[in-house]
Order: C-alpha cells, then sequence, then structure tokens
C-alpha cells in the first residue's frame, strides 16, 4: 500500500522530459590543473618504495631524451605512453607521492577523484573522463587518477542493465584513451585486485606502498611531533610498539593528542593521550575488519599527575 495515485505514461514521459531539461542546464564538469602540494624532501617512505618512485619520476624526465633525441619511439612506437600505478594500503603515501613527481618534473598535476567525473546521466562520465585528458594536455600537467579502481574495474560481462552498459562504454574509453594519449599518467588504488586485465597491461610501472618499517616509523613520528609542541612522548617506544600504523595514522594519533590537550588546558601533551589516540585508530580499522576490541580511556586525573611529575624535567 501506498500514499497517491500509481504512476502513469504519461507520468513517466514527464518525467523524462523534465530529466533531460535538468540535464541540459548543467554545466559540463571542468577540471583544473594545481600546484603539486609535497616534494621528495617533504615525503617519509621505506626506502625501497622511494627508490621506485624515484625511478619513475627519472624516466618521465628522461623520456623525451630517448624517444625524440635519440629516436627510439621509432621501434618503441607505445613507450612514450607512461601509465603508473601506485598502489597499497590507505594512508601509506600514494597521493602525497604523486604530487611529489609533478613537483620534481616542474609541472602542475590535474588530479581526478571518481566523484568528479561520475554522471547521473548515461553517456556523461565517459564525456567527463575525456575532458580530464584534454585538460591535462592542455596545460601540460601530470595526470592523476586517485581511487582509479573506481574507472578501472573490471568490465561487466552479462549486461543486464542500462548501467551494466555505460560502465562498459566507460571503461572502453578509458582504454581508448590511455592507448592515444603520449603522456604521463598516474592511477593510485587500495584495491588492485578491483582492476581489469586490459588495464593491467596498459600500464607500465606498478609501485606497492607498504606500511612503514621501523626506521620509517620513527621518521614519521619525528616529523610530527615538533619541539615547538611540549610534550614527554617516547618516539623510538612508540615507533617499536606499534606496527601496523600508517604514515596518516601517525599524524592523526599526534594531531588529535594535541588538540586534546590544548582542549583540557593540559600544560604539554602527554604520551598518554598519544596512546589513546592510536587505540581509537586502531580500534576503528579492525571494527570496519569486524573485530570487537576493548579501549583504554585516558582520565584527566591521570594526565594531571603525569604534569605534576613530568614538569619540572619539561621546563628544564
Amino acid at each position: 500500500m501506498g500514499i497517491g495515485r500509481p504512476l502513469t505514461p504519461d507520468d513517466e514521459k514527464a518525467g523524462d522530459e523534465e530529466n533531460k531539461s535538468r540535464k541540459s542546464k548543467e554545466p559540463p564538469t571542468e577540471f583544473f590543473p594545481e600546484e603539486p602540494r609535497w616534494s621528495f624532501d617533504e615525503i617519509i617512505l621505506p626506502l625501497s618504495v622511494k627508490e621506485k618512485i624515484l625511478d619513475v619520476a627519472d624516466y618521465a624526465e628522461n623520456s623525451k631524451r630517448v624517444f625524440e633525441d635519440w629516436n627510439l619511439q621509432k621501434v618503441y612506437k607505445q613507450a612514450k605512453q607512461i601509465g603508473i600505478n601506485f598502489y597499497g594500503a590507505p594512508g601509506t603515501g600514494k597521493t602525497m607521492a604523486a604530487h611529489a613527481i609533478a613537483k620534481y618534473l616542474g609541472r602542475k598535476i590535474l588530479v581526478v577523484n571518481y566523484a568528479d567525473i561520475e554522471s547521473k546521466y548515461v553517456g556523461e562520465t565517459p564525456k567527463n573522463i575525456r575532458r580530464a585528458f584534454e585538460a591535462a594536455k592542455s596545460s601540460d600537467s601530470i595526470l592523476f587518477f586517485d581511487e582509479a579502481d573506481a574507472i578501472l574495474s573490471k568490465r561487466v560481462t552479462n549486461m543486464s542493465s542500462a548501467t551494466d552498459v555505460s560502465v562498459n562504454q566507460t571503461r572502453s574509453v578509458m582504454l581508448m584513451l590511455m592507448n592515444d594519449y603520449q603522456d604521463f599518467v598516474i592511477f593510485a588504488t587500495n584495491f588492485i585486485s578491483n582492476f581489469d586485465p586490459a588495464f593491467m597491461r596498459r600500464i607500465s610501472m606498478h609501485v606497492e606502498f607498504k606500511l612503514p618499517d621501523l626506521d620509517c616509523r620513527k621518521k614519521l613520528w619525528r616529523h610530527y611531533i615538533l619541539p615547538t609542541m611540549p610534550n614527554n612522548i617516547k618516539i623510538d617506544e612508540l615507533a617499536e610498539k606499534y606496527d601496523g600504523l600508517s604514515g596518516s595514522d601517525i599524524a592523526n594519533a599526534v594531531l588529535m593528542a594535541a588538540f586534546k590537550a590544548a582542549r583540557k588546558k593540559f600544560p604539554f601533551v602527554d604520551k598518554s593521550l598519544v596512546i589513546e589516540a592510536i587505540e581509537d585508530i586502531l580500534a576503528s580499522k579492525q571494527a570496519n575488519a569486524g573485530v570487537t576490541v576493548e579501549r583504554r580511556i585516558v582520565s584527566e586525573e591521570y594526565v594531571k599527575a603525569q604534569a605534576a611529575k613530568h614538569g619540572k624535567e619539561l621546563k628544564a
């Protein structure tokens, strides 16, 4: 049982006309390049990962010399189509690395998320992808597709709806554009297993971003715990104890602990506040994986006692 009268064919026709009218009023999606926000000096990654990224950047930098000056383009017809894929766990620096490569090459970066190109109208998403490629080419920018698995995922084999047809159309257009585009394209994904094999074959290099190792975690903690922030945090202790944190997790833990200390009017950021923030982060990850965990909440009385205990040491 519903409210109101059933829809008639005339109602559906009117709805279609309204949909067309709304579509005609929507301006086309535009894409704008931006200055890179990070450099290689500003990102902290395991040495093995950073070396691979530098290889990628040097490949792009030297491509003109190799393919044009030395004329290797005569025998390597498709080699100038440099597709790079960064894959791995969230928060491991994939987006920062894409910006760093653009900065290294002295170029702007044009960032495309799936939300930027997805359209509720059939046939518009492929047009938006074309616009992104055209905008990158006209501005001589590095084209970067974040959350790329949403665009490069496997094609639908048993199509049963207009949506399925649209998905396959989008994938086909993307393949064609990648074949024709004579420049550098970077992709980033947390889910490389979702990629269609056709896209995997057209991407020249794949770089896995792993969670930071012990040395990298120490550098990350030192990077975010500035000497201007009063604290009694034991960096080596945290780095050794929590080995499952990403760079993003470490940054968030320090920031949340600092804000809590400021809100409570504590004289410094106690290490217990950082541990509490870490445990919150780990608990949320485990909850997302369907695991129930018990968290320890740090009391205000405890922090005040710590402040009294360590205050003189910090002032000294």
